[in-house]
């Protein structure tokens, strides 16, 4: 993970941090006081999932700490964090500058830019699915549930949805929007592929058929259907 990088230097390391986690720590280093995840999401722009993602994070690199609000009323306390003194040494690394880069290239001088984008999406998905127990069948919920596991790791923030067609997983956040917004062949077929890889070295009785990207300013559709014979 992003967070666990760190820069070697004199007697310490120093952890750097991806954009988006970067402002989630400036938003703890501003406080005057503990803040919610529903206050760092609001003054992020992100999802509540995702801010919690980066949150607890910053918790686990050592950037943040954790506690649960006193509240002295019935309900469920609100998790706040903090950031810690040193987190203010924390550097960041350009990822979008290098994503930027290599989705232009694929797009520009690559051959068939989608079907190579949706090869590498195949194999990381089939990376990401981890190991599956052997002798064991899968079933679509099952393989369905673990796809959404590894989107919502990812920062996709999906919902598995039935509808009268079958299966769909609304993705209500693109980590990548930027880059898709002016590359979309290029970065959708990457997440395309990256699902179909996954249930792939699933074994799963699914396959995801279609993506949909932007039905919404802030949605995209994943199709998933019935795997046919041929599959």
């Amino acid at each position: 993970m992003v967070a666990g990088d760190r820069v070697h230097g004199g007697s310490s390391d120093v952890p750097v941090l991806g954009e988006s986690r970067a402002k989630v720590l400036a938003v703890l280093q501003a406080a005057s006081s503990p803040v919610s995840v529903g206050q760092v999401a609001e003054r992020v722009g992100l999802h509540a999932n995702t801010a919690r993602f980066h949150l607890d994070g910053l918790v686990e690199s050592g950037m943040a700490l954790r506690s649960v609000e006193d509240r002295g009323a019935p309900g469920r306390p609100r998790a706040l964090y903090t950031s810690t003194p040193g987190s203010a040494r924390a550097g960041r690394r350009n990822y979008g500058l290098l994503a930027e880069i290599l989705t232009s290239y694929v797009a520009g001088r690559v051959e068939e830019p989608a079907r190579a984008a949706a090869e590498a999406g195949e194999a990381w998905g089939r990376y990401l699915a981890g190991p599956r127990a052997p002798f064991r069948t899968i079933t679509a919920e099952a393989a369905t549930r673990r796809m959404a596991e590894v989107l919502d790791e990812i920062g996709f923030v999906p919902e598995v949805v039935s509808t009268e067609q079958g299966r769909q997983v609304l993705l209500h956040h693109c980590p990548f929007r930027e880059l898709a917004e002016d590359h979309q062949a290029v970065i959708c077929s990457v997440h395309l592929g990256l699902m179909r890889g996954l249930l792939n070295e699933l074994d799963a009785p699914l396959e995801a058929t279609r993506l949909d990207p932007f039905v919404e300013p802030s949605l995209c559709v994943t199709t998933v259907a019935p795997r046919t014979e041929s599959e």
